[in-house]
């Protein structure tokens, strides 16, 4: 007890705000940054000791799942320099430090929607399942390919798996450290379904203009429009559908962005942009694009209210829907197999019936049978003058 007030002291009298001393407090004192490993004791704690997770202490195999997704969305929000590393500037202008604090009162881990709720890690979680299919927790292009019924276009998925915006995976052999070509790691996967299901983020925005600036110029050019463009309308024509020429198409994201510089985009023209969804969707991201095409075109301009704030947050609109499908698809399975148990044991029930009546009358003939043959032998024994044993003992 001494140790630790003696710490304390020492902590409050050098640090006197509480970022300063939350990094000090997970990193030991050894940096002025938090990596990604910082973070590990104290999500786990969170594990351990919050009454919203008492069902998850005792699947130690989701821990480090849980600890991962957690540690992967704080990031997220909070390192904007993309540094992976968190400095004092990022975390003070971050709302961590509040979320964190809402966790002593807040029994309810769900409702604190920024980071820590299990519901959006069990999203995320199933959504990597459904795609890792060798479960080594990797994904390459193939499986990309199949999220969300293949509503990505190939050329993005190819731009996601250049380095654009994933730094490959590293491991250890006998020799070194290498990269795994190709793979994404589940941390990496954390990102782009954040960036995919909320393109209005300012992660996202700096996510997807990474893979679409395909010169690394800072600018998307006509030509870098025209690139995912042409592939969005060989789809559509696939399909049947009817298709906008890319110079009309081009008009229109112009006129919605309003760069500043006429003839090529840059990401703070983006940022300014409160539809970058529907930017985005129109150029890699096929069933989107069409979701856009259904939807009432003001739709968008309600999301926001008059300041330009978003009135919902679409990441956790669409975790909380996806929530509602993978418990009632649950339910609907366990539904499935008790209706099937039952409609067997129905079926079998009659024919056990009819075996035992069978049986019963099986064994009531046999009797009948067996008394018939009592008769038929005592009368024949009868007639000719035998007598049992017992009788001739007498």
């Amino acid at each position: 007890m001494n140790v630790f007030l003696e710490f304390w002291k020492k902590l409050t009298t050098i640090h006197h705000d509480p970022a300063n001393k939350f990094i000090t407090i997970v990193t030991r004192g050894l940096r002025n940054n938090i990596l990604p490993e910082d973070l590990i004791p104290l999500v786990q704690d969170v594990v351990e000791t919050h009454p919203g997770l008492t069902f998850l202490k005792e699947a130690t195999e989701f821990h480090s799942r849980y600890v991962h997704t957690v540690i992967a969305r704080i990031f997220y929000c909070v390192n904007r320099s993309w540094s992976g590393k968190i400095s004092i500037a990022e975390l003070r202008r971050s709302n961590l430090l509040t979320m964190i604090a809402m966790l002593e009162h807040e029994e309810d881990i769900n409702q604190v929607t920024a980071y820590f709720s299990y519901e959006h890690f069990y999203v995320i979680y199933c959504k990597f399942w459904e795609l890792d299919r060798d479960h080594d927790l990797f994904i390459d292009k193939i499986d990309l390919t199949r999220h969300n019924d293949h509503a990505l276009s190939t050329r993005m998925i190819e731009r996601i798996f250049s380095g654009a915006v994933t730094r490959g995976s590293k491991v250890k052999n006998s020799n070194d450290a290498q990269q795994i070509e190709g793979k994404m790691s589940y941390t990496e996967f954390v990102w782009f379904l954040l960036s995919e299901e909320d393109k209005n983020h300012p992660t996202a925005i700096e996510y997807w203009f990474r893979c679409m600036d395909l010169d690394g110029d800072g600018y998307l050019s006509m030509y870098e429009l025209e690139y995912f463009y042409e592939e969005q309308l060989r789809r559509m024509e696939a399909i049947g559908l009817d298709t906008l020429p890319f110079e009309d198409c081009l008009c229109q994201m112009l006129d919605m962005i309003h760069p500043v510089i006429p003839g090529k985009i840059s990401l703070n023209d983006l940022k300014k942009c409160k539809m970058t969804s529907i930017f985005f969707d129109t150029f890699f991201n096929l069933e989107k694009y069409l979701d856009h095409e259904q939807r009432d075109p003001f739709a968008s301009t309600r999301d926001h209210d008059p300041d330009g704030q978003e009135v919902c947050n679409y990441w956790d609109r669409f975790a909380a829907e996806e929530y509602e499908l993978l418990v009632a698809e649950e339910s609907g399975n366990e539904q499935q197999e008790q209706t099937l148990h039952t409609i067997v044991s129905w079926k079998l029930s009659p024919n056990v019936d009819i075996l035992i009546d069978n049986s019963v009358d099986m064994v009531k003939d046999s009797n009948s049978l067996m008394n018939s043959l009592d008769i038929h032998v005592q009368q024949s024994r009868h007639d000719s003058g035998d007598t049992d044993y017992a009788d001739s003992d007498n």
